[in-house]
């Protein structure tokens, strides 16, 4: 197995537009290829996965602050295949606060011990890309830069003298360049690109990129200078003992809700759960199940058809009354609501928490957190905490109870704390997005919480 990070001097470099192509291009050699995102992103993710035909996953050192699990969820996907390629979040070196072994791409390359394609911006700028390129080698003696792909190149003269400026003034290793094409660009949304799903002609548009890449990028040669490597051990970092019972484990996914991390669901399916899917935009009811999870998406874009959907939302609301377990993510919060308010419209939803979502145009909350626990519920007990990330462009005006202090840090001071995340019965719904791993005593409260209700029943 081989393995890649493909990362950036910064946001906007040009770094999920290489990392799309590469993939495809990879996929074209007859390779089995395992996608990985650094950091807690839905969407690039969607991307990898329609490419590769594997589904991506997501590699997150604050979501999951134990590197043993990390190297675990990495090691039991990367051994099974040709080559990783993991994208980078952000630039290389920008995490969360100015700890650059915080929450970066580079921290995770160190930790898995994987070299960094490193992707520069060429735009308006020839030898100046040398000193970029060199001050991203010498920043971190104990990351390896593999090499270089330069973006927005105008010309062969101009990616000739950019390639000599590197060559000389640094060790790094120039694979080629992407010219500057608008038709490479893919449609944004809040901060990230469109669901795959949503754009016409997604993989045609791939298409394009990977060809330029394979005109301008010598790929074979990358590929001859990756180390093949053997994976030896892969050990589960938890204690599970699956249940002697058949679990039933339903989960919302649409065109509304679609953002799960996949190794979630493994973990469900590994405590003996059996996963199904419903649509809450078009199915009638509920599918008999023992525990319910609405993740996020983007429910605002399908409010009306969520809302004349009226015999799901009461069928929602009778599984809530009958104290099932019901967990729900940010756009499944909204759905839960009273209503979700968008403009001058406002849409009647499930109703389990009296309150209204309202659609803002600014960005509301975004990034890492934790929630304090403020009474025992369905993800722990008192006091525990639970980590997770926020992103939304919505608010919930409500006057129900919260369940969780807010609170984020940042290098170890507190910068901003609220409350939020509500409990009512058996149903738990917050803006945070939680990702299962996160430890062990999370594991087994979400475990308990489910064999709890297969007792009562």
């Amino acid at each position: 197995m081989k393995k890649i990070m493909v990362s950036a001097a910064s946001s906007g470099s040009g770094k999920t537009t290489v990392t799309l192509g590469l993939l495809e291009a990879l996929k074209r050699r007859n390779l089995d290829v395992q996608p990985f995102k650094v950091g807690p992103d839905y969407v690039d993710t969607k991307y990898h996965s329609r490419i590769t035909e594997n589904s991506s996953r997501n590699l997150d050192s604050f979501l999951i602050q134990n590197k043993e699990t990390i190297k675990y969820l990495f090691d039991k996907q990367a051994s099974q295949v040709d080559i990783a390629v993991i994208e980078g979040v952000m630039g290389l070196f920008d995490g969360f606060g100015i700890d650059k072994d915080c929450c970066s791409s580079s921290a995770m390359a160190k930790d898995l011990n994987a070299p960094v394609l490193l992707v520069v911006d060429g735009k308006s700028a020839s030898t100046s890309i040398s000193a970029v390129v060199k001050g991203f080698e010498e920043f971190d003696s104990d990351l390896k830069i593999q090499g270089v792909i330069v973006n927005n190149i105008a010309s062969e003269n101009h990616f000739s003298l950019v390639k000599g400026a590197i060559e000389k003034y640094t060790k790094a290793t120039v694979y080629g360049y992407l010219r500057k094409n608008r038709t490479f660009a893919l449609p944004s949304r809040q901060l990230g690109l469109v669901p795959d799903n949503e754009i016409d002609n997604v993989m045609g548009i791939i298409g394009l990129i990977a060809d330029s890449l394979e005109e301008t990028v010598d790929i074979d040669r990358l590929l001859s200078d990756l180390v093949d490597e053997d994976v030896q051990q892969i050990n589960f970092p938890f204690e599970l003992v699956p249940s002697n019972q058949s679990i039933k484990i339903a989960i919302a996914k649409d065109d509304a809700f679609h953002f799960y991390y996949p190794d979630n669901l493994e973990l469900l399916e590994k405590i003996g759960a059996e996963i199904i899917e419903f649509s809450p935009m078009r199915d009638k009811e509920l599918p008999q199940a023992d525990f319910y999870y609405f993740g996020g998406g983007y429910p605002e874009e399908f409010a009306k058809e969520l809302s004349e959907n009226k015999e799901m939302r009461e069928s929602v609301l009778k599984a809530h009354e009958a104290c099932k377990p019901i967990l729900a993510e940010c756009g499944g919060l909204m759905y839960l609501g009273t209503s979700l308010k968008i403009a001058e419209d406002s849409f009647p939803m499930v109703g389990i928490f009296e309150g209204q979502s309202e659609m803002t145009s600014r960005l509301k909350r975004f990034g890492y957190c934790y929630g304090v626990l403020k009474e025992d519920c369905l993800l722990g007990k008192k006091g525990d905490k639970v980590y997770g990330h926020e992103f939304h462009h919505s608010i919930f005006e409500t006057s129900e109870e919260t369940a969780m202090l807010m609170e984020k840090k940042r290098d170890g001071k507190l910068i901003s704390s609220w409350e939020g995340g509500y409990q009512k019965n058996n149903t738990f719904a917050s803006y945070l997005h939680l990702h299962f791993f996160q430890s062990e005593p999370f594991i087994y409260q979400l475990v308990n919480s489910i064999h709890v209700q297969e007792d009562e029943t």
